[in-house]
């Protein structure tokens, strides 16, 4: 039996993934039964992964070839082990990330969405999704996803939905969702409001102005917010300025003479500017929290600037001036009547400012009626208790801290979003929909849930492994935690394993402008699904960005090679007798040796080490079984020992390169044979 003379991995890939998809073996209600008696398997029999859903809105990046890497070897691996393996592939419709997508085409085909009718818009990005999520799913084969098809998930399917409202009544009836007149972060190019958590901040340098407020002077910022100003505050320990709490001062404004009340709030910093500030609840989260606490003391808000950036009707002359231009021409003004002192203005002050992650635009705080907000205290305890009694592992350890710090801070989630594409809030009279963190953050159980086969969520539920980027910690799997843990009373999944951020070889972030994203598809088309997949796992470790340039590609499409030319040379020799010269001691001592280092692997995997499970079979392979064993074995080989270490070592091998592996396994004459490699039995021999 012979294997052609070289490798063509764009031949082979196609063909090997019909014959797994033909098997049915991707679906774990048709594993074979079996126990393997040299392999412990700890907690249950069966073992879950829910694909993090990749958005609908695109094509694959290589950020997505790494999570479908790390995951497909946990589920190959698992599957060899002899247990039910589900690995369960989804899709997101990404709500307000996909309208931001989709407003991008809609601008080079110079239309926009706010002039499109509601019913034209949602079928139109509907449409949209729905090809991106073939395409997608085209690219997961492509990469080697052994998930169950049969079981594909969508956030938009009608059974997900039901799910997602199902949740949203229960947190209602628990009184853990309310609506109000509340404050929230406004972006102004996509109109629409976004939690904390799709916030990113950046720190400027802004003039810091000194102005009058009567007797009193204070520090801002953002003089644009004067004219919605509802009091002025000071620390009640602040000896300076006890005198004047709870009393109305008079003062000078640009549109005249006013009179506004003086409170005292522990939150004020004394160490701050004067040790006086301004209160516009209607414009800083901070000040509507005072406002909140001083609601008896402190008029209603006044909103002075509109849902585009522009100061409104309250701003007198400044009406429909944005939020720069005004802030620059109000400065100049007060200057001249004597109310700022330009002499004092620090042009260099350093502090952090909010903007939309998306777009980069500055957020405008503004308050809007009809919110809905979900109460996170509640949640956020539970979780924090169950991360605390160790019922989620969290890979790498460092994480499990900065993930109980940042539950700290946990602010009352805004759940609403002012756009059309999403899953519609039920009695919003608004039309809107529900933040698409909502519906993902119920993903574990609600695909288990909306499962046809009414046994999976008892069979898979909690799940055994969250694999995601560390940086949707927060967006995203707290989010799960919290709401599993609530609609459920269990944990969503048992370990969340977080990679890092692909680097190119200088360290850098991969961005179009820089012109250094790797396309996965198309290196796949000139080195193979194998090399690029070796190349993600080696070195990379848990947490930490890993680097992957085309040189590293090409280093492992090598590999391929070596691997079909070992097997080629071994497969050459089935039909040689074996040799009567061959060393039994020595050929104890090889088996010995593999066994060693199949243990050491299986350990490592069992430890979630993959970087190091991957560098030792490559060794192994390359410099013991190529450079040592084969070229022993050229003149009078041991057959029956070349064999055994090759088909030991292709099984290490498959989880991380499935394709070359089971191509080169379909040629192999040996006994018990299975239909696949990737329903073989995992070896220690």
């Amino acid at each position: 039996m012979e294997l052609p003379s070289q490798y063509n991995a764009k031949e082979v890939e196609d063909k090997i993934y019909q014959l797994w998809e033909k098997s049915g073996f991707f679906n774990p209600d048709n594993l074979p039964v079996r126990k393997n008696k040299n392999l412990k398997i700890k907690n249950s029999k069966n073992f879950c992964v829910i694909m993090p859903p990749p958005n609908a809105n695109g094509s694959l990046h290589i950020g997505h070839a790494l999570f479908v890497t790390l995951e497909d070897i946990m589920i190959r691996y698992q599957r060899m082990k002899g247990r039910k393996a589900l690995w369960l592939p989804g899709a997101d419709h990404a709500g307000f990330e996909t309208q931001v997508v989709f407003d991008k085409k809609l601008e080079k085909e110079g239309r926009n969405r706010f002039q499109i009718p509601k019913d034209q818009l949602y079928k139109e990005i509907l449409e949209f999704t729905l090809q991106n999520k073939k395409v997608m799913e085209h690219q997961l084969k492509k990469l080697g996803a052994s998930c169950d098809w049969s079981r594909e998930k969508f956030t938009l399917d009608p059974e997900i939905i039901k799910v997602v409202y199902e949740t949203f009544e229960k947190l209602k009836k628990d009184g853990l969702v309310y609506k109000g007149k509340r404050i929230v972060n406004w972006c102004t190019k996509h109109q629409t409001s976004l939690s904390d958590v799709e916030i990113k901040y950046e720190e400027r340098n802004d003039p810091l102005y000194f102005i009058k407020y009567g007797p009193l002077e204070l520090a801002t910022v953002r003089l644009e917010t004067k004219f919605g100003d509802t009091a002025v505050a000071v620390n009640p320990k602040d000896k300076r300025y006890k005198k004047y709490i709870g009393k109305e001062i008079e003062a000078e404004g640009l549109l005249g003479k006013f009179k506004i009340k003086v409170i005292g709030d522990e939150a004020i910093d004394m160490e701050f500017g004067t040790g006086v500030v301004k209160v516009t609840p209607a414009h800083d989260p901070v000040d509507f929290d005072i406002w909140q606490r001083h609601i008896n003391e402190i008029p209603e808000p006044k909103q002075v600037i509109d849902k585009y950036g522009k100061l409104n009707e309250l701003a007198g002359p400044y009406q429909g001036m944005k939020v720069k231009e005004a802030r620059e021409k109000i400065a100049e003004e007060m200057a001249e009547i004597g109310l700022l002192d330009p002499t004092k203005t620090q042009r260099d002050y350093k502090h952090n400012v909010a903007l939309c992650y998306k777009c980069g635009n500055l957020i405008e705080p503004l308050i809007l009626d009809n919110q809905w907000f979900v109460k996170m205290a509640p949640l956020r305890d539970a979780a924090v208790k169950a991360v605390k009694a160790k019922k989620i592992n969290f890979i790498p350890k460092r994480t499990e801290k900065v993930f109980l710090h940042w539950m700290k801070n946990l602010r009352d989630w805004n759940i609403s979003r002012q756009i059309i594409w999403g899953i519609p809030i039920p009695g919003d009279e608004s039309e809107q929909v529900f933040d698409t963190w909502f519906s993902s953050g119920q993903w574990p159980f609600a695909t288990l849930r909306a499962s046809q086969n009414q046994k999976d969520f008892k069979e898979f539920y909690p799940t055994d492994v969250m694999e995601t980027g560390w940086d949707i910690l927060f967006f995203w799997v707290a989010r799960m935690i919290m709401l599993g843990i609530y609609a459920t009373g269990k944990v969503p999944f048992k370990t969340v394993y977080l990679h890092g951020l692909v680097r190119d070889k200088e360290r850098q972030k991969m961005s179009k402008s820089k012109g250094n994203v790797i396309d996965p598809l198309g290196i796949i088309d000139v080195y193979g699904t194998d090399a690029l997949r070796m190349a993600l796992v080696v070195g990379n470790t848990p947490g930490n960005d890993p680097i992957i340039s085309e040189e590293k590609i090409r280093g492992y499409r090598n590999f391929s090679t070596k691997i079909w030319n070992a097997s080629r040379f071994v497969l050459m020799q089935a039909n040689n007798p074996p040799s009567l010269k061959a060393s039994a001691r020595r050929s104890k001592k090889i088996l010995n040796d593999f066994k060693k280092i199949a243990k050491e692997v299986t350990k490592d995997m069992d430890d979630f080490k993959f970087y190091l499970a991957s560098e030792k079979i490559y060794h192994y392979f390359w410099h013991t079984f190529c450079d040592k064993i084969i070229e022993e074995n050229k003149k009078e080989p041991n057959t029956a020992l070349l064999f055994e270490i090759l088909l030991g070592c292709l099984k290490l091998l498959h989880p991380f390169m499935p394709f070359v592996t089971e191509a080169i396994y379909q040629q192999l004459p040996v006994k018990n044979k299975k239909e696949c490699l990737m329903i073989e039995e995992w070896t220690t021999l």
